[in-house]
C-alpha cells in the first residue's frame, strides 16, 4: 500500500505543478493582463505556454522568453517553426499540439506588436 501511494504522489506532484502553474492567473503584479485574442486561443496558450512565458508574456525564464512584441520580431513562419521545433530551452510541440492548433497560436503571436 506504501508504494502505490508513493507511486501515486511521485506521478501526480509534477502535473499539479505545472497545471497549476499560471493557471489561475488573471493579472500580474505590474497589473498587466493577457492580450485578448481567440477564447480558444486564450485556453491553448494557458495550457501549453503560459508556465514559461507568463500571464503578461513577459518571460518567466529569461529575456529570450519574453513574447510581447513577437510579431515585430519574427515572421508569421519563424513564430510557427519555433511552436513546432523549438529551440534553445522550449521544446516543440509538433508532437502535442495539431496543425490547427498551432496555426491558432501563430496566428495570434504574429498579431502581437511593441
Amino acid at each position: 500500500m506504501k508504494l502505490n501511494r508513493k507511486l501515486l504522489a511521485v506521478t501526480l506532484f509534477p502535473a499539479l505543478l505545472l497545471g497549476g502553474c499560471g493557471a489561475s492567473e488573471t493579472n500580474s503584479p505590474g497589473g498587466q493582463t493577457m492580450p485578448e485574442g481567440p477564447a480558444e486561443t486564450i485556453a491553448l496558450y494557458k495550457a501549453s505556454c503560459i508556465s514559461c512565458h507568463g500571464t503578461d508574456l513577459k518571460g518567466r525564464m529569461n529575456a529570450q522568453t519574453d513574447i510581447r512584441d513577437i510579431g515585430s520580431r519574427l515572421t508569421p513562419e519563424m513564430i510557427q517553426q519555433q511552436i513546432e521545433n523549438g529551440g534553445s530551452l522550449m521544446p516543440g510541440f509538433k508532437h502535442s499540439l495539431s496543425e490547427q492548433e498551432i496555426q491558432a497560436l501563430t496566428d495570434w503571436l504574429a498579431g502581437l506588436k511593441g
